[in-house]
């Protein structure tokens, strides 16, 4: 598997394709019909060395947290990676940390991961909430501190308010198909910081497994098209993707997109099939 290192740090490693959790847990099927195939889903994909579990107390009203727990047991949580995140109704010194034991007594475990879900107009709310989470950091709870859909300004503003610890990812919607990490400038910088890209949506909800002309270029490398729009994403060092774990054949073919490498003269090829 290839593995990225976060931003300082240095002990550790993370599955380049991780496993995402939005609509699992309750949104798709209100009578939790079907927890147990999301269990086992997620319990596959760490059996095929994905190593990273994104989630969120928002997904399925904190349901898809109580799965992720219920799929790690059994499993070695030193070699895991839950990322977590804090919705906005829930920003602020006090409420960020109540939301944050919440989630981390739902999950069974510690937090590996915890990030602001959406930015607020109110960037005091925001420093709050990070300055909350430097102290949830102190005490245990949760080891590292990041933010989710944050524009590069927004993303300089919060690592300025950090008073002891400092921002290691930011998660944003990145695919072939919406590149504007790439074109705002926001992937290089975070490239420069050595902060994670936590790419969600990468495969445009299954439109790009379909692209005719991704399948092309990835017959030459003996992968799909899927394999190929995910393995575009990752040859950035500090890029991670988390497309929804679905069915264990998707889970085989995310794994799949690991391990190999698009040569330089296809990606531009690649970026004009969309």
């Amino acid at each position: 598997m290839i593995q990225v290192e976060l931003k300082r740090i240095k002990t550790e490693a993370v599955t380049a394709v991780g496993m995402g959790t939005w609509g699992i847990g309750g949104k798709e099927s209100p009578d939790y019909s079907r927890d147990r195939e999301s269990v086992e889903a997620l319990r596959y994909g760490l059996e095929l060395g994905i190593n990273l579990i994104d989630t969120a107390e928002f997904y399925g009203a904190g349901h898809s947290e109580e799965l992720v727990g219920e799929a790690i047991k059994g499993f070695d949580r030193e070699e895991l990676f839950i990322v977590s995140k804090v919705w906005p109704t829930n920003f602020g010194y006090e409420k960020a940390k109540k939301a944050a034991r919440a989630s981390a007594k739902r999950l069974g475990t510690y937090i590996d991961l915890y990030l602001l879900h959406w930015p607020v107009d109110d960037f005091g709310r925001i420093g709050e909430t990070l300055h909350a989470l430097e102290e949830l950091v102190d005490e245990g709870l949760i080891r590292y501190i990041g933010v989710s859909n944050f524009d590069l300004e927004l993303l300089k503003r919060s690592q300025e308010a950090m008073r002891k610890y400092e921002i290691v990812a930011n998660e944003v919607k990145y695919s072939l198909r919406d590149r504007w990490p790439e074109t705002s400038g926001l992937l290089d910088y975070m490239k420069r910081e050595n902060i994670a890209l936590i790419a969600y949506t990468p495969l445009e909800k299954g439109s790009l497994a379909r692209n005719p002309c991704l399948a092309e270029i990835g017959r030459k490398y003996g992968k799909s098209a899927a394999q190929v729009a995910l393995n575009y994403l990752i040859r950035e060092e500090n890029v991670i993707a988390i497309p929804k774990a679905g069915s264990r054949i998707h889970l085989e073919e995310n794994a799949g997109a690991m391990g190999w490498r698009l040569k330089v003269e296809d990606v531009e090829k690649v970026r004009g099939c969309v």
